[in-house]
């Protein structure tokens, strides 16, 4: 694995992980229980994740 794909998984993981954060706070305060606050943001950053390899191996 070269140097700039390990900077590629990184940014993904990064954004994800920022994406499903915000979304769990969202629905948090939007009323949700914790719990299923924590599945929302875990499901927003997993298709964030999914969706960014997605679109970087159509690239390649």
């Amino acid at each position: 694995m070269s140097t700039l794909q390990k900077l590629g998984l990184l940014l993904a993981l990064s954004g994800a992980l920022h994406i499903g954060c915000a979304a769990a706070f969202t629905a948090w305060r939007g009323g949700a229980h914790p719990a299923t606050a924590l599945l929302i943001g875990g499901s927003a950053a997993s298709t964030t994740c999914a969706l960014y390899l997605a679109v970087v191996s159509a690239y390649r």
